[in-house]
């Protein structure tokens, strides 16, 4: 695997602000092996036009996508919190990239997700549906014409990310977008692109996903079962840059939330730029003086400093000190101001797939306790959108870790 230290990150220092570690990369490795994910049928009729899949739906410009209709397995519609009720404990999860590449790690999660009746949400990378082959069709912002600093998926492994894309909204998960090439150092930075940009990375990103069947030229797949232009919401922006040049243009195409601000704090979220605001949060890490990240790979960065295989003699005890730290941050959330809990993940072996595990076993952990609701971050903003502001106000008032004085029915009774 290459040395995911040259790709650019967010830098680390010393206190427990700064030294919360390294903002994840997202990468996935496009040289290793694995399975074909082909779906069913899903050509052209008789006149050269996209057919409908086999599960229905109405075709979209050349058949990569189709709308489906309301996607399944959505929670009942929110209704805001009676005075004096006690807020959800949610929890969200979230996957940079989002691509299968043989590992079994997509799937693994969405039968996870499945087994604990929870949603996440998939922030896909487009180029994760360009075949390499066709890399000249990617014109980044201030980089070479299909440069990427993730590198380009095998044929099969897009058609095993196509297949499990699918499955992911037809299961209930949200597909957000983690934009393109993700790129972190240097003049082409996404810390330094404009919201004109943004614009034409997004632009980019959607025309890969609905147009993947162009661009590889299969017509047995089915195409993916919803309207990209309509799912897409929110994102992730390639290691947490470029937040405040991306909010102009995320606001013009009437997106939802953003998810990239850098050490937030776990206290109820504000808009910004008509947005909501999630951050990836600070949490305790168990046995050290500051806080990380909650996102595998700044458990990494302060474990193995950046090295993706260090001594496999610690992987038990990194293993524990990641599950124990997203363990930590949910109870200081739950038992405190039920704060909604962000974190984010990559479909990554990194030091012997120990961070995958540390997450299962967290959301395990998580999982069918009172109050706990899993769920996507659209689902979530879904929730926040009808609630009494001057209730989410107060609700904002509460610090890291503080319990309301006299309780949820005394602190969130009418004034």
């Amino acid at each position: 695997m290459r040395d995911i230290s040259r790709r650019g990150l967010l830098g680390a220092g010393l206190g427990a602000a700064a030294a919360i570690g390294i903002a994840g990369c997202g990468s996935l490795d496009p040289d290793r092996s694995g399975q074909s994910g082909h779906g069913a049928d899903g050509g052209k009729g008789k006149d050269g036009s996209p057919s409908p899949s086999k599960s229905g739906g109405r075709p979209i410009g050349d058949g990569s996508t189709s709308d489906t209709g309301k996607q399944p397995h959505q929670p009942a519609a929110p209704v805001p919190l009676e005075p004096g009720q006690t807020p959800p404990q949610f929890v969200i999860f979230s996957w940079d990239g989002a691509g299968e590449v043989g590992n079994g790690l997509f799937p693994r999660f969405l039968e996870l997700a499945r087994n604990h009746d929870a949603a996440m949400t998939f922030f896909l990378s487009g180029i994760y549906l360009l075949p390499e082959s066709k890399k000249t069709l990617y014109r980044p912002p201030n980089n070479g014409i299909g440069a990427s600093d993730i590198g380009y998926l095998t044929d099969d492994h897009i058609k095993a990310t196509l297949k499990y894309v699918r499955q992911a909204w037809l299961d209930g998960h949200e597909i957000g977008t983690h934009f393109n090439g993700h790129f972190c150092a240097g003049s082409g930075t996404v810390g330094d692109w404009s919201p004109a940009d943004w614009q034409n990375e997004i632009d980019q990103a959607v025309k890969f996903v609905t147009e993947w069947r162009t661009n590889t030229g299969w017509t047995d797949i089915d195409p993916l079962p919803f309207d990209y232009r309509k799912e897409l919401v929110g994102a992730r922006t390639p290691c947490l840059l470029g937040q405040d040049k991306l909010l102009p243009t995320a606001k013009r195409l009437g997106w939802r939330y953003d998810a990239s601000s850098p050490g937030g704090r776990q206290m109820w979220p504000v808009k910004r730029m008509g947005l909501w605001d999630l951050p990836l949060q600070q949490v305790p890490f168990p046995g050290r003086s500051f806080e990380v990240l909650s996102m595998d790979y700044n458990m990494l960065a302060n474990q193995s400093q950046n090295s993706t295989k260090g001594m496999p003699e610690r992987y038990p005890g990194w293993k524990r000190q990641a599950t124990e730290a997203y363990l930590a941050g949910f109870e200081r959330a739950y038992e405190s101001n039920r704060a909604p809990f962000y974190i984010g993940n990559h479909f990554e072996q990194w030091n012997g797939g120990i961070y995958m595990d540390a997450v299962e076993e967290a959301l395990k952990g998580m999982a069918g306790k009172k109050d706990v609701r899993l769920v996507s971050f659209r689902q979530f903003c879904d929730w926040l959108d009808v609630q009494d502001p001057q209730v989410l106000a107060r609700l904002r008032t509460l610090e890291v870790g503080q319990s309301p004085a006299g309780g949820w029915n005394t602190f969130l009774k009418p004034v």
